[in-house]
């Protein structure tokens, strides 16, 4: 009797283990992908509401405020859109679509060519970037004491760490 009870406990366990991991697995072998859409989605219509030879104004308020701007050698408008897939929800993202509308404008301030960048037609650039480049290198206080090359920075971690200044 004892060897029947221990028998149908030992399979019952198998069947609560055996269901636990298909539910954890089923939640791992899922066949959506999660689609992710940033930005500016142009279609035909908008896009006719701004045809060449439209004011600024007119551009902003069909289309909305622009992604980014340049204004450097004439004035353009970025619209900047991008499609992301997730195959699964733990994953990061990964870049499927970018296009970029660009809208330029004359120097009387309308409409002079409407482009629709995608992503073959160039590479993929960081819009924020958090690092400025400098001509030199330059030495972290920390790299200044190490080296011993500069006496400023020597002295003053003499005078950090309580040492008497040496002239």
């Amino acid at each position: 009797m004892a060897i029947v009870s221990k028998l149908s406990i030992a399979r019952s366990s198998l069947l609560v283990a055996l269901a636990a991991s298909t539910i954890v697995t089923s939640g791992c072998m899922g066949t959506s992908r999660e689609v992710i859409n940033n930005g500016f989605i142009a279609d035909e219509q908008t896009l006719k509401l701004v045809p060449v030879g439209s004011s600024r104004e007119q551009v902003l308020l069909s289309l909305g405020t622009p992604s980014s701007t340049a204004t450097f050698d004439r004035e353009v408008f970025y619209y900047i859109s991008q499609k992301r897939e997730r195959k699964f929800e733990f994953m990061k993202p990964s870049l499927v679509s970018q296009s970029v509308l660009a809208v330029y404008f004359n120097k009387n301030g309308t409409v002079e060519k409407l482009s629709n960048y995608q992503m073959q037609d160039g590479k993929v650039f960081d819009m924020i970037s958090r690092t400025t480049p400098t001509g030199g290198t330059e030495l972290t206080f920390l790299q200044r004491i190490l080296s011993g090359g500069a006496a400023s920075g020597a002295q003053a971690a003499r005078g950090l760490l309580g040492g008497a200044p040496k002239y």
